[in-house]
Parts: structure tokens; sequence; C-alpha cells
């Protein structure tokens, strides 16, 4: 057993996570939930799923990521019933359905193909990449762990797909491979999957020559495509990507799952010039409430990453 998973452990963080005094600050709240990541067992996924009652449709969207990324067959009950859901916010019924490709038991097949249709493209787009990943996973494929370059050690997630070596020499990347990843990432006749595999790729080649190539894909007509490559971006955590996810950022026409995305993103990189930006964004009266409450986590991450603190998911010494 985990040694946070003691009964005062796991009520300080169901108190924090679920806001019971009515007082703890979003921040706050998503340290909780992160801390609760990493407890295994069933009480951890029963305190995150009541959090579903919520009307913040960030929170109830990380609620779901975290479930995914938990891989624990136990949470595919509430992610469905998230995904039935048709009144619940397209990008909360999304994550869920991302949550069930990365948990990728062939049980929740079914419910996916059910909303192949979804009237919400991200909702849609979602369930194909889900199904694609179930059918990789149990196929004669070799595993993600195995089929990307030796860089992927530094990335933890449970990610969409698994990276494309197409074009690598020896797991290594050349000018060449990047362009050739590019073709397919922008390639919009080609199957999703496919092209989240060359992003995967890209994100675990890192390079300048890389990031630009995922950037490029910021041009997409597909929220849910764009709103992945902002993730890969916090994942990298690289300066160079900064610019782009500015400017995604402080586009008030562009999709609010993109932009909020690229506010978290900013938040984990950290870099000075974020901060002004993070914190207009945070206050604006005319941002969507999802983009605010995202430069407000993200601003809490910032701060994480000039300080001294050890680990980001300390909710229960921040719940104390």
């Amino acid at each position: 057993m985990s040694t946070l998973a003691t009964p005062d452990n796991l009520a300080s963080l169901r108190a924090a996570l679920l806001n019971e005094s009515q007082s703890t600050p979003l921040a706050q709240r998503f340290r909780a939930l992160f801390t609760l990541k990493a407890i295994p067992g069933q009480e951890s996924i029963d305190i995150i799923s009541e959090g579903f009652k919520d009307e913040s449709a960030l929170l109830k969207h990380e609620l779901a990521y975290v479930l995914g990324q938990k891989k624990d067959p136990y949470a595919l009950d509430v992610l469905t019933r998230v995904l039935e859901n048709e009144r619940e916010d397209p990008m909360v019924r999304h994550e869920a359905a991302e949550a069930m490709g990365a948990i990728s038991a062939q049980s929740a097949v079914p419910i996916l193909e059910k909303y192949l249709n979804d009237p919400e493209r991200a909702v849609r787009e979602t369930c194909e990449i889900a199904l694609d990943k179930i059918k990789w996973d149990h196929s004669n494929q070799p595993s993600a762990s195995t089929s990307t370059s030796s860089a992927t050690t530094q990335f933890t997630s449970v990610d969409p797909a698994p990276g494309s070596t197409s074009g690598l020499l020896k797991g290594k990347a050349t000018q060449a491979s990047v362009q050739e990843l590019r073709d397919v990432l922008l390639d919009a006749s080609k199957p999703l999957f496919e092209r989240y595999r060359a992003m995967f790729a890209l994100r675990n080649i890192g390079t300048d020559e890389a990031i630009d190539a995922l950037a490029d894909g910021f041009a997409d007509d597909s929220a849910l495509f764009k709103h992945e490559i902002a993730f890969v971006f916090g994942q990298l955590s690289a300066p160079h990507s900064v610019p782009s996810l500015l400017r995604v950022l402080q586009n008030s026409s562009e999709d609010e799952m993109v932009r909020h995305e690229a506010a978290e993103a900013l938040g984990g990189i950290a870099t000075p010039d974020v901060l002004p930006l993070l914190r207009e964004w945070a206050t604006r009266e005319d941002a969507p409430r999802v983009v605010r409450e995202s430069c407000v986590v993200a601003l809490d991450m910032y701060e994480y990453e000039n300080s001294t603190q050890f680990q980001y998911a300390d909710g229960i010494s921040a719940a104390a």
C-alpha cells in the first residue's frame, strides 16, 4: 500500500479536491488531484470520481485525464458515464474517451464505437484515436515502449498513440526524418492515429526543428489535434515553443480547449516572458472560464517551477 494512502491522508485529499470548505483555491485542488494520481487502488479512484459533480469543466477534464493515466479498469464505469452524458462539456467528454484509450481495455470498445458519430467533433475524433490505440495495444505490434526511440524514457505519460519510428535511423533523428514526420503530421488525409504517432515521434526527438514542425500543426482545423500539440509542448518544457504557445493563448478566435492547454504548457515552461500574459488572461473578463482557470493553474505551476519545492503533487501538505 502507498504510504500516502492512510485514511487521514485520503480524507484530507478528498476535502481539498472536492472543495468541502468552499474556500480551497483551484490550484490547491489540482495539487490534491495529482497527489491522488500517485495513490493506487480503488479508493483514490472513487474520490476522483466524486469530482465530476463540480461545475468547472477544466477540473473535470483533468479528473478524466488522471483516471486514464492510472490505467486501472475500475475507472471505466465512471468514464463511461461521463462520455454518455451529452450535456457535459465536450472537453470533458473528449478526455473521458481518451482516458478509456489510455486504460486500453477491450471492454471499452463498444462504448467508444457508439460515439464515433457524436455531434461534437472533438468527441468523435477522440473515440477514433482511442479505438486505434486499443487495437494497437492488443495487436502483435511492438509496445509503445519499444516502438519509439530511447528518448521516450523521459516521458512517463500514457500517450494517445505510440511515437512512430518511420524515418529514424537506429532511433536517431535526422533532418530528413523530421521533415518526413512533419509531412505526416500535417497531412489531413491520413488517419488521426497516424498523425498522432508522428506528433509523439517529434516530441521524442525534441529538437528546435522538431518543435517548429509541431508548431506548424497549429494551422490545422481540428481543435483536438491542436490541443494535443500544446500538451506535447508542455511535456517538452522547451522555451523554443513559447512564442507559438503565446500566440495560441492570445488568439480569442481559437477554440478554448486549445487555449487552455497552451496556458498550462506555458506555466510548466515558466520562462519570465510568460508571466505577464498568464496574469492578464487569468483575470480578463472577456476570456472563457476554462482559459481563465487554466491561467490560474498555470501561475501556480510557474511558481512551483521557479521555487525550491520538491514536487508539484504535494496535495497532502497543501491540504493540511
